[in-house]
């Protein structure tokens, strides 16, 4: 990962992923609402004149991100302006991009940039690049999938003492992950609540897994274990759950609840409206 750094001062990072799917069905999935909230956060468009001119992200509670809409030509590119990460940073621009690529395939394209006379800000565009591999892997699963449908995701978070390797293993043994590879299947043991489903993606530095579900319901799971901010709460074990299908699924705000190898909080009981 590096930064592109040119003579004007414009300093951007790219990612890109191919997914299944024609340029209409990305596009969908990568500028409207509904389909953005399906594998990422939960998202809105704001429309004027039937034409969007605003977006708007919801990545917790007082973690909002609105942007302007630049640019708009579906289903090719589309380009956005949000204010800079701290007072008196620089505005972030960021464009969208979806390309064929032949075979049912397109390329997602998308790059963050601004402009600066130092490297101040380097590590935090270098941040934005690292964190879209993760949310990429849901988004070629929604695509191969779950295409097309809506999606309410619940997620739980729950601190635990020790290492991220302890907090991995205490949720890891908690759901019947242990030792399991990519393409094998996996169910959660007796005396949890369901879930099981086929493994897409598994990693021991950093620490997560990434599951397609078929119970509770299909959808996706997506488990990690993270170091917190603060030293004094230790290490935190994720279990964000997408859940796909029906017609009016919509994203939900986040639910908190534990997770240890005794059980695993019921969605319907903990989540919140």
């Amino acid at each position: 990962m590096s930064v592109k750094k040119e003579a004007s001062g414009r300093r951007s990072v790219q990612v890109e992923v191919e997914v299944p799917g024609t340029p209409d069905e990305v596009w969908q999935a990568i500028a409207t609402g509904p389909g953005i909230s399906s594998w990422f956060v939960p998202t809105e468009f704001e429309e004027r004149d039937g034409k969007p001119v605003a977006v708007k992200l919801n990545f917790g509670p007082g973690m909002e991100s609105s942007s302007v809409v630049t640019a708009w030509d579906p289903p090719r590119r589309f380009a956005a302006e949000a204010p800079g990460w701290a007072p008196g940073s620089p505005v972030i621009a960021d464009e969208w991009s979806v390309e064929a690529r032949g075979g049912g395939i397109c390329v997602v394209r998308v790059v963050h940039s601004l402009f600066a006379s130092t490297d101040d800000l380097d590590n935090q565009l270098e941040g934005t690049e690292s964190g879209w591999p993760s949310f990429f892997r849901i988004l070629r699963i929604y695509l191969a999938h779950f295409r097309g449908q809506r999606s309410a995701m619940m997620q739980w978070m729950a601190p635990a003492a020790g290492t991220e390797a302890e907090a991995w293993e205490t949720l890891s043994a908690a759901l019947g992950l242990k030792g399991v590879s990519a393409g094998q299947y996996c169910t959660a043991p007796a005396g949890v609540p369901g879930l099981g489903g086929v493994v897409e993606h598994v990693t021991q530095r950093p620490y997560n897994a990434l599951l397609r579900l078929d119970k509770p319901g299909p959808g996706t799971a997506a488990l990690g274990a993270v170091k917190l901010r603060r030293p004094d709460r230790g290490h935190a074990k994720f279990l964000p759950l997408r859940r796909s299908g029906g017609r009016d699924r919509r994203p939900r705000d986040t639910a908190l609840a534990s997770v240890d190898s005794r059980t695993l909080p019921d969605a319907g009981g903990d989540e919140q409206e």
